[in-house]
This record gives structure tokens, C-alpha cells and sequence, in this order.
């Protein structure tokens, strides 16, 4: 099968959309490395100050070119409301003058993460490995300059996030670690390249044991002991991740009893399994289930490939359009032990497929099928890869900033979770074991709303699970008590959810919106409701704000 989707005619907003998402390749190289575009594989961004008032002006510069245009179809319409809403914001957000440091999405981790998408097979490609860890320092120096300045404004990111990096940054630049690891296999590609390779590992562990020192002396003096960011930058996160404004304290008691409902299932599920057991009870014996158990990370990614796999073949032509090339999707195992699970997209021509990544902690090596079935449907088919490959593929019909550069958590995960949810209705997860799985990821979805919101809130705490306010003590027990994970990926994921506000609670909410989305469309359309035509309208939009989305699919 191949697209089909008629080509519409660029108009003046595609125009800008285009030239500005062009200025974004210029200033963030690893973007077009992400997307597979050639032309820039060995730099990176400037981290500094100065590039950060660059992001900036590009983002003005864009709207006003936009001010004066007037929409000349519905897709215009749609990406004159998505680029006002994110440029907008990012506008906003700068003039919050805060660096980001975090334990997974900040500088820190991205200039050593992106050498997870580039090329490794050629000694061309690993040219290219050499050149950009010899460039890496600069950008360290670059994101540094930016942490001091955020410093001489009393912005430190939490105590708490500071030690981490400090720890992720001296393990990235041990002996034997990441980049002495990258420029070893280099070298068996390339003889010719050692030097280079070697040399180039040497300058990148020098930046991150640089960036180490400078958070430990500098940085970690500074830095508040208090993990909660506050309401009114809170409130400024949520918008970023949801692309929708919602009321928090509502969102918060919907998620209390989100909570209590999808336990209540988990309940009632568990005794299916097992007669009298509770859920405690019931996970025990799916973990004893011989046939429910994988040993070792190969074994671990034939089995995610294999359920994607066949996920692709039943669903394509059934349930939604998965055209050639978006039918392939690769599972990998990440060279990083961090904990997460998470998905890159294709490169623009497909030569790199989409790929589902599972971040394993050092040390575990036995997983379940039962609780982790949901996860592989959420990162890859009828989730992410869905979503992203079909935005990729709209060369047709949506301009380079909607395909590639407009990416919106709330409505990136809310369509995962809503994805897990659909795969129960189609009966993948039939079985109880697999169902209670599900409901499993959903409560730690649901436990993420409670925590996010009322930790950086410090709203009160629920009857239920405690008394008082919350802080960061009580909401880490909160999460052992919802969060069924290994103590590796606990840490991981508390840490997390304290360091980037309003992001974890976006998956949940943002099912949420989708859901009531559908709901109104069924509602309207009653008979005559076409579940696969609405997916195929919905996931042709392009990731958006969940408001923007809203008016698109509702008018």
C-alpha cells in the first residue's frame, strides 16, 4: 500500500511555517539528525545564552510573517492556530530566563542522547561520530555559560536534579564508558579512525567530568533542597506539555478518583485470575507463569518485535491506514541503563524506521509479557509510531513544521494511553493477565496526575493516602504503593516527574481530551460513526496542542 492522500496546493502560511521550521534545522543541528537530513551530522546548538535569544527572535520573527496572513483551507487554519499556541509559549517560557537541568530531557542528557540517532556502520558515518564529539565541548560550554546566568537570577534547578546529572555526567565520562565505548567501535569499523575516534571521546568525557564539576562547586551550593516548582511556573508547564489550559485542582481531583476507579478494576480483574486474590496476590502468580517470563535483553527484544510485528499486520487496513514505508517499526535495546522506555521517529526518507527503545537498569534482566504487553502497543503500533510515521508521511498535505517540528506531549501520550486503551476494545489484551497489566499502567498514569499536581502544588493529600500536604517524602511512598516497578526504575521515575513539572501528568490528561474528543464525535455523528475514518482524520492532523485539536476535529 502507498499514501494516497491528495496533494493540496502550499499556501502563504505553509510558506513561513516551512522557512521558519528551516531556521530551526539551522539552529539546532541535532534536529535534522533526529529527522535523517544531511548537511549539518557533526554539530550542535548553541547552548548559550545568545542561542537561546536566537531560538527567541526565530519564534518572532515567525509570527509576525504569520500576523497578517489570512487561511485559505482548514489545514491552514489548523496550523495558524498550532504555531500562535506553541510560538507563543515558547516565547513565554524564555522570558522565564530558567536553564533546564533534569534527569532526562535537558541539554545534559541530549548532547550525549543524540548520538543514539546518528548513523553507525560506515567509516564515513563515524567521521561524522568523531567530528561531533570533538564538537561537544563547545555546546557544553555553551549550556554552562547558560546554567550561571539562570544561577545569577536565583533559578537553580532542585538539589535533588543537580546530584543526578552530577552522577549521569561522571558516568557518561568514566573509563571504559559511553564515548570510550562509541570511539572502540569506530575503531573496528575504521583502524584509520582511531586516532580521531579516540581523541574525540577524550574531548567529550572532559566536557561532561567539566559540567560535573561545575554543577558540584557552583551550581549544587545554590540549588534549593525544595523539589516543588510552584503554581504559577507550574501552571506555565502544563500548557507547554498539554497545549491546553485546564484547571488544575480539577485535573487533580480527577485524577484521585481516576485513581480509585482503575484499583477498584484491578480488583476485580485480579479475581478472574485467581479466586480470592487481591492484586498483589494475582501479579505473584503471573511472575511464577514460566510462559509469561523473559530471561536476558535478547530475549526481551525479540519479543517486543515480534508483538509489533504482528500488531502491524492485524491493524493496517482494519483499524487504520499503515501505508508502506510507516509498516516497519524496529525494536532496540538502548545503549544506556537509565530506566524508561520511549520511541524515535523515522528519518524523513524512512531509511531509518521508527524504533522503540527500552532503557534496561543495570543489573535486572528478567521481565513479564503480562505487565509490559501495554507498553509495546503505547510506544509502537497503534501508538507512537502511529502517530509519528503518519505526520512524517503527510509530505502532501502538511507543511515541514507540522510534520516534524510540532511535537506536544498531552497529545503524544494521551494518544498512547488512548492507543492501550482501543487495543482492550479490539481484544489484544483479552487475556486477564495482559489486561490487568494494562490497568497497571494506567494507575501509575493516574498516580502521576495525584503526585505531579499535588506535590508541585503542595495540594492536600487525599484521605485515602495520608493527611496533610504533599511533599516529596510522602509522594514517593505514594508512588511505591501505585507504581509496580523495579526500585531502579522507581528512583528513575520519581526523580523524573519532581524535575520536569506538568509532563508525567500529561499522558493521563491528555487521554482524557482525546477520549472526550471521540466521545463528541460519536455522539455527533451516532450511527453513521466511523471509528477507522476518525483515526485516520485524527492522526492526519499532526501532533498539536490538545485545545488546537480540539477545534480542528470539532470545528
Amino acid at each position: 500500500m502507498t499514501n494516497t492522500t491528495p496533494a493540496r496546493t502550499p499556501s502563504a502560511i505553509d510558506a513561513v511555517a516551512n522557512e521558519y521550521f528551516a531556521r530551526l534545522l539551522e539552529l539546532i543541528p541535532e534536529f535534522a539528525t533526529e529527522l535523517g537530513l544531511p548537511g549539518n551530522e557533526a554539530a550542535y546548538t548553541d547552548y548559550s545564552p545568545a542561542g537561546v535569544a536566537a531560538l527567541t527572535e526565530a519564534a518572532r520573527d515567525a509570527l509576525a510573517k504569520l500576523a497578517p496572513l489570512t487561511p485559505q483551507d482548514k489545514v491552514d487554519e489548523t496550523t495558524l492556530d498550532a504555531m500562535n499556541e506553541r510560538l507563543g509559549l515558547e516565547i513565554e517560557i524564555a522570558k522565564t530566563r530558567r536553564t533546564e537541568l533534569n534527569n532526562i530531557a535537558s541539554p545534559a542528557q541530549e548532547l550525549r542522547a543524540i548520538f543514539d540517532l546518528m548513523p553507525q556502520e560506515t567509516a564515513a558515518d563515524y567521521a561524522f561520530v568523531a567530528d561531533r564529539m570533538h564538537n561537544l565541548p563547545a555546546a557544553m560550554d555553551g549550556y554552562i555559560a547558560s546554567l550561571r546566568e539562570s544561577a545569577a537570577l536565583g533559578l537553580v534547578a532542585a538539589a535533588r536534579q543537580v546530584k543526578i546529572v552530577i552522577t549521569q555526567a561522571r558516568d557518561y565520562a568514566k573509563d571504559g564508558g559511553f564515548f570510550d565505548g562509541l570511539a572502540a567501535a569506530g575503531t573496528e569499523v575504521d583502524p584509520g579512525l582511531a586516532e580521531r575516534l579516540d581523541s574525540g571521546a577524550v574531548a567529550a568525557n572532559s566536557a561532561y567530568l567539566r559540567l560535573a564539576e561545575v554543577l558540584e562547586d557552583e551550581l549544587l551550593p545554590l540549588a534549593p533542597e525544595k523539589d516543588a516548582v510552584g503554581r504559577e511556573y507550574y501552571a506555565l508547564m502544563s500548557r507547554r506539555f498539554l497545549g491546553a489550559t485546564v484547571d488544575l485542582e480539577e485535573s487533580y481531583a480527577w485524577g484521585v478518583n481516576e485513581l480509585a476507579n482503575l484499583i477498584a478494576e484491578q480488583e476485580r480483574v485480579s479475581e478472574q485470575i485467581s479466586a480470592g486474590a487481591g492484586i498483589a496476590e494475582a501479579k505473584e502468580i503471573l511472575n511464577r507463569d514460566a510462559a509469561r517470563q523473559l530471561s536476558g535483553t535478547d530475549e526481551l527484544q525479540r519479543w517486543m518485535q515480534e508483538k509489533s510485528d504482528a500488531a502491524l499486520v492485524a491493524l493496517a487496513g482494519t483499524h487504520f491506514e499503515i501505508p508502506s514505508p510507516m509498516d516497519r517499526i524496529e525494536c532496540m535495546i538502548a545503549p544506556t541503563q537509565e530506566g524508561g522506555i520511549y520511541y524515535t521517529g523515522p528519518s524523513e526518507d524512512f531509511s531509518r524506521p521508527g524504533r522503540m527503545w527500552w532503557s534496561v537498569p543495570e543489573g535486572e534482566d528478567s521481565f513479564t509479557t503480562w505487565s509490559e504487553l501495554t507498553t509495546v502497543y503505547h510506544e509502537g503500533v497503534p501508538g507512537h509510531h502511529l502517530q509519528v510515521a503518519t505526520a512524517v508521511l503527510a509530505r502532501d498535505t502538511l507543511n515541514d513544521w507540522r510534520r516534524h517540528a510540532c511535537w506536544v506531549s498531552g497529545h503524544g501520550e494521551g494518544w498512547a494511553l488512548y492507543a492501550e486503551r482501543l487495543m482492550l476494545d479490539l481484544g489484544f489484551l483479552a487475556d486477564p493477565g495482559d489486561y490487568l497489566g494494562m490497568l497497571d499502567a494506567q494507575r501509575m498514569r493516574a498516580a502521576r496526575v495525584v503526585f505531579d499536581i499535588g506535590v508541585h502544588l503542595e495540594l492536600e493529600i487525599p484521605e485515602a493516602w495520608g493527611s496533610g500536604t504533599w511533599d516529596s517524602e510522602s509522594g514517593f511512598e505514594f508512588l511505591k504503593k501505585n507504581l509496580d516497578i523495579s526500585s531502579g526504575q522507581l528512583e528513575f521515575e520519581f526523580t523524573r516527574y519532581l524535575g520536569w513539572p506538568g509532563q508525567a501528568p500529561a499522558y493521563k490528561v491528555g487521554q482524557r481530551l482525546w477520549e472526550q474528543i471521540r466521545a463528541e464525535r460519536e455522539a455527533r455523528g451516532g450511527a453513521d460513526f466511523d471509528l477507522k475514518a476518525f483515526h485516520t482524520q485524527a492522526l492526519g492532523v499532526g501532533s498539536v496542542g490538545l485545545d488546537t485539536l480540539r477545534r480542528a476535529l470539532l470545528g
